[in-house]
């Protein structure tokens, strides 16, 4: 069942958010994180199949601050632009604070049980920030950006954390890709798989940048990591 809710922040506001339930009994909740085009009809799909798997899915909008309810289409070039340009503006430890906020709801919502994260793009860059930062169960990153400069604060990951890199990413280069292998590889609870050949937003619902069967590698890989870390 889908609805949309408003999720009180750590400062007291309301944060409006996009929620998927499942047909039975959640097994878990998954706190899905959006790329720099908000929570368009691709990040709603992603929650639509997490539900479908089982799990509670819950999409905050991390742009509220700034402007709620934007949603943008990257195969238009106008738009692409204006999602880059919202990036530059985003406030990223206060997307954390927000994250942290949609994880304590989660996890009430489904009394106490476990709550993982996912994000895409800028989103896995803040699944990598969310598993430093906070206490969620496991994280999830594609195609994660700048990774390479927050591998400070790598020895604060706790629990589990999955990061899907995508080999010819136009965001991420090469360098950035040994970095972050150098950084993380010997990581006890990190995780890094390569794609070569991808790039990035490979995984995307739909438009031009889906690479359907990297993505659907991807994405099982996802399902089997939840499944083992979530339940």
């Amino acid at each position: 069942m889908t609805t949309n809710v408003t999720i009180a922040t750590l400062d007291g506001q309301q944060m409006p958010a996009y929620e998927e339930q499942p047909d039975g009994a959640p097994r878990a909740a998954i706190v899905v994180i959006q790329e720099i085009f908000g929570v368009n009809v691709g990040i709603r799909s992603k929650c639509d199949a997490l539900a479908r798997d089982g799990y509670l899915a819950v999409a905050p909008d991390l742009f509220w601050r700034m402007e709620p309810g934007i949603e943008l289409d990257p195969d238009v070039p106008d738009q692409m632009q204006r999602a880059l340009s919202i990036m530059g503006q985003f406030d990223q430890d206060g997307g954390i604070r927000d994250i942290e906020a949609a994880i304590r709801y989660a996890r009430a919502a489904i009394d106490g049980g476990k709550v993982g994260a996912v994000g895409y793009c800028l989103g896995g860059r803040l699944a990598y920030m969310t598993a430093a930062r906070t206490d969620v169960d496991a994280s999830v990153g594609y195609y994660a950006v700048g990774v390479d400069g927050l591998l400070g604060e790598k020895h604060a990951i706790a629990h589990p954390m999955l990061l899907h890199i995508a080999g010819d990413d136009g965001f991420v280069d090469k360098e950035a890709q040994r970095r972050m292998h150098d950084g993380l590889d010997d990581h006890p609870k990190v995780t890094l798989i390569d794609y070569p050949g991808e790039d990035h937003g490979f995984a995307t619902e739909f438009g031009n940048r889906r690479s359907d069967a990297a993505a659907r590698q991807a994405d099982a890989r996802t399902a089997a990591f939840f499944g083992e870390h979530l339940g």
